[in-house]
């Protein structure tokens, strides 16, 4: 099953699509990707999606990547006496470590970490944002502040601290136990929440020991300002808009947005935007004007993945969801502005050997008549780079390792094919000239351009270039045709 798209489309799995029937139907929809939300269902029921995703994953034949997304810690107020409260602007509130419930004058606010942090002037945002607190003074217990925008507040509504950097990790208790349960059961992504700094994504990797790679998810100021060291020591982004957007001015979101995915793109790393896609499918059949328009310009921007939360995951119409994505995928694809606007971001990177092998295969499969660019990796780190030149043909990466085809499932215009351990670039040649064919990217007739490196096997040794026609074949005894 090749797509006709190269944005991939990941969703999310919950009670609307809790079933085999409706993951696969999602999958022949459109979805490559399924995220498992850690924030909702016990072990058992992300073990018992897990195992059908694999089952789908069986049954069609084509690898499916399995993104695990951790909660991270939550900070949250305490309980009311009468459950809620009424903030108005301008009055005074405290919050402090005592337990007791809170009335319109205080709360608790059971994270002594964030007291740590605060200085006067520090902001506070509760339930999304919708409540605003500008501390006036504080200590190692307690916050008084200056209620900037009111409302209602209510038990354990969550709170945002935008300002400062807090100590406190990315990983908590709950995390901890989490990522040993989805790495041992077998995921191919850990999207890591809560990112602040380098450290807290090199924490993960050292837990997850190599069975997934870490994707940071960018969703607090501190994180969008150390974003470059982040980036260097993970091996995705997500753009998570939601938290961001409340911690920062909504206006400063797009273009941060355009920043991360274009830099991301440049360190040749898959890059997802989520977060409110299409939410009015949630109850709505059909998506807004505006909703289609934010997808289209994730595509523009070249992003590897577009993203469903709730919209799959609990919506009324979580197959249209993913039908509505594919079609506003196909159809900016096809508009000659995308190819103009995809040209124009490329940002010419050849600082290595691989760089310019894979750099060269685009430019010779557009100059040419070259139907597909098919690369041989062990990691997926040279289809990543051919991914990253955004090629006008279709990218297929060959591996021996499922692991790495699922990984890829994840990656820009790739289509992975599991192929048996090879040992001569020859092998290699007819190998990928015989997926081609059967996936139908060319014909006998037709020529593909051939990435490997030599000696086979070997990790990061692209070094190789070479334009085959599709028709080539083995001609000793072990042909394995």
């Amino acid at each position: 099953m090749k797509r006709n798209r190269n944005v991939k489309i990941v969703a999310t799995l919950g009670p609307a699509s809790d079933t085999y029937e409706m993951i696969r139907a999602l999958h022949e929809a459109g979805a490559d990707v399924f995220r498992l939300n850690m924030s909702h269902g016990s072990h058992e029921e992300i073990r018992a999606r897990h195992g059908m995703i694999r089952q789908v994953e069986k049954d069609v034949g084509r690898p499916i990547a399995i993104l695990a997304d951790l909660q991270g810690p939550k900070l949250r107020v305490g309980t009311f006496a009468g459950d809620s409260e009424e903030l108005v602007e301008g009055a005074s509130f405290r919050l402090d470590l005592d337990p007791t419930d809170g009335d319109a004058s205080r709360v608790c606010l059971p994270h002594k970490e964030i007291f740590d942090a605060l200085e006067p002037g520090s902001s506070l945002l509760v339930n999304d944002g919708k409540i605003r607190l500008k501390v006036t003074e504080c200590g190692s217990d307690y916050a008084d502040c200056e209620v900037i925008a009111g409302g209602t507040i209510s038990n354990r509504k969550g709170v945002n601290v935008p300002d400062v950097v807090l100590p406190l990790a990315a990983l908590s208790e709950k995390d901890l136990k989490d990522l040993e349960f989805v790495c041992a059961l077998g995921v191919d992504w850990l999207a890591l929440s809560f990112v602040q700094r380098p450290e807290d994504v090199t924490q993960a990797r050292e837990l997850a020991k190599g069975r997934a790679a870490i994707m940071s998810k960018i969703e607090k100021p501190a994180a969008v300002k150390a974003f470059d060291s982040i980036l260097a020591v993970s091996d995705g982004i997500m753009v998570a808009r939601g938290d961001l957007g409340v911690e920062l001015p909504v206006h400063a979101v797009p273009p941060i947005q355009k920043r991360l995915v274009r830099t991301t793109r440049s360190a040749a790393k898959p890059v997802i935007v989520a977060t409110q896609m299409l939410e009015s499918m949630i109850e709505s059949p059909m998506p807004t004007r505006a909703e289609v328009s934010d997808v289209s310009n994730a595509i523009y921007e070249g992003t590897d993945a577009i993203m469903l939360s709730a919209e799959s995951a609990a919506g009324q119409y979580p197959i249209e969801a993913v039908k509505t994505m594919n079609a506003v995928a196909v159809e900016v694809e096809g508009d000659p502005t995308y190819r103009d606007v995809i040209e124009a971001a490329r940002r010419i990177e050849r600082s290595s050997v691989a760089d310019g092998i894979v750099s060269a295969a685009r430019e010779i499969a557009e100059a040419t008549d070259i139907k597909a660019i098919a690369c041989f990796t062990q990691t997926g780190t040279t289809a990543s780079l051919v991914a990253r030149e955004r090629p006008q043909v279709p990218i297929l990466a060959l591996t021996n390792h499922i692991g790495t085809a699922r990984r890829l499932a994840l990656t820009w215009g790739v289509t992975c094919a599991v192929t048996a351990r090879l040992e001569r670039f020859k092998q290699a040649v007819v190998s990928g000239a015989r997926a081609a064919r059967e996936l139908g990217m060319a014909t006998e007739d037709d020529q593909i351009v051939v990435t490997a490196g030599v000696p086979f096997n070997v990790p990061g040794s692209t070094n190789i270039l070479r334009v085959a026609p599709c028709a080539e074949r083995l001609i000793y005894a072990s042909d394995p045709e």
